[in-house]
């Protein structure tokens, strides 16, 4: 069995303790994962602090080359690390294999972004100038759903910026980031990124670590309240990109037949376990049911196993927490809801649940007004435009949303009075590097990819100059 360790000053060594990683496929023991201690957590920040003088002082263009040969060294090992991502996280190898070149393309992106100093002034009285300093040590954490491109959003323009990085992947999906971490070690002057794993213990101390100067988070937002309160009394800088409930709206003269799958998909990709997955469907009334036949044909296609077997088009969920609270979620909107359930058989052993449906259910279900995360989508009639807005902005959440429809002048105008991060029209959860990306109200605050994302790893610094 492979032998994984963490990634400390440039040293690859023993955690102090081992924690046990297991397929989601078939509870299997996948491999014996390091589990970093409160000391090495305390290495690890010290070997970044360290490493920040120097990485922040070497010029942009040697950043840049560097993360360059990351992505291309990633890039070589893109099959080995898809296979074992699907062994750790359960979705379909061609899927595993497109979130490794993922890595590749956001790493590329912030490769070919600088920070030039600006000029807001240069008069006969004084000249004014902008600076984009990095700030320090980032703490990074990333969950179990995408643990390499999310990784990806974080350490590339953290590092591109200046500063140095500790890591903390999901404790259950660590294996294919300290397998990068070997890859690249030698790459990265030493202590320039450091990974640490633990068992869900270690993300408080490492948030409140007085040598930690950001942290950049995403997972659930009740954790992310926590990291937020983590930081308080430093004054931090954070971001979060945290859950979503996001709504996806068919107008009455939407084309189904290039719509509904792409609905589809955008709920039920990596078995609903995406952020920005379509978590709730708003359909209105004249095509209702019709709609609801059509996702249930679809319902019906996808092939349920193992991510290794090639023809599997949805993995299990990935763990047993995460599983436990889905079932128990479909079990109780079985009294609020008409439950349409696909007739495929799911294995006897794995964490896997069926594509369900639910039609005539409606707000004030758990199902509807919370995040699922999972493969579970509530199909909600509407009638008029007024109460729909209601209904979709009432929630807590806004990542992100979706209107679909022909009318472009009427689509554009439901679009722009849902309240967001990001809302697409006739697609979603569509993610460009270069098109900034994060959350509204409690889906969190700060900006992922393009130049904000860049800029949110870097403290403005204003030179005035007198004449």
């Amino acid at each position: 069995m492979t032998v994984y360790r963490l990634l400390i000053n440039g040293e690859l060594i023993a955690g102090d303790n081992t924690m046990a990683v297991m397929n989601p496929a078939d509870e299997t023991l996948v491999a014996n994962s390091p589990h970093a201690s409160l000391n090495q957590l305390n290495q690890a920040v010290a070997a970044a602090k360290a490493a920040f003088p120097d990485w922040s002082a070497t010029p942009m263009a040697t950043r840049q080359a560097l993360l360059a040969k990351v992505a291309e060294v990633v890039e070589a090992h893109a099959q080995e690390l898809g296979e074992l991502l699907v062994q750790e996280q359960g979705k379909p190898i061609a899927d595993a294999v497109i979130e490794v070149h993922g890595f590749v393309t956001f790493c590329r992106y912030f490769c070919e972004l600088t920070l030039p100093v600006r000029i807001l002034e240069d008069s006969t009285q004084r000249r004014v100038e902008v600076h984009a300093k990095p700030l320090g040590v980032i703490a990074a954490m990333v969950p179990w759903n995408f643990p390499l491109i999310l990784m990806a959003f974080k350490l590339s323009p953290a590092l591109i910026a200046g500063n140095t990085m500790v890591l903390k992947p999901a404790s259950t999906t660590p294996l294919s980031t300290l397998r990068i971490g070997e890859l690249i070690k030698d790459i990265l002057p030493a202590g320039t990124l450091n990974i640490i794993t633990d068992n869900n213990e270690l993300g408080a101390p490492l948030t409140a670590h007085p040598d930690v100067n950001k942290v950049s988070f995403t997972g659930s937002t009740a954790t992310g309240s926590k990291v937020m309160a983590g930081a308080a009394d430093l004054i931090k800088r954070i971001t979060l990109e945290l859950g979503g409930n996001d709504a996806a709206v068919i107008m009455a003269d939407t084309k189904l037949d290039d719509a509904l799958p792409k609905i589809f998909g955008a709920a039920f990709h990596n078995a609903g376990q995406i952020c920005i997955a379509v978590k709730r469907l708003y359909v209105h009334d004249s095509i209702y049911d019709d709609v609801c036949d059509r996702l249930a044909v679809m319902a019906d296609g996808v092939v349920i196993g193992n991510g290794m077997a090639e023809t599997t088009t949805m993995g299990p969920l990935q763990n047993a927490l995460q599983y436990n609270k889905v079932k128990a979620l479909i079990a109780e909107s079985q009294s609020h809801g008409i439950q349409i359930t696909t007739k495929q058989t799911v294995p006897g052993t794995g964490y896997f649940i069926r594509p369900t449906l639910f039609k005539d259910i409606s707000e004030g279900t758990r199902l509807v007004d919370e995040e699922q995360f999972g493969p579970v989508l509530p199909i909600i009639r509407y009638h008029d435009e007024e109460a729909l807005l209601v209904s979709i902005n009432s929630s807590i959440f806004g990542l992100g949303a979706s209107v679909w429809g022909e009318n472009s002048k009427a689509v554009y105008h439901l679009a722009n009075q849902i309240d967001a991060g990001t809302v697409w029209i006739n697609k979603h959860g569509e993610l460009d590097p270069a098109i900034p990306f994060g959350g509204a109200k409690q889906s969190g605050f700060g900006s992922e990819l393009g130049e904000s994302g860049l800029a949110e790893f870097t403290q403005t610094k204003i030179i005035n100059i007198a004449k």
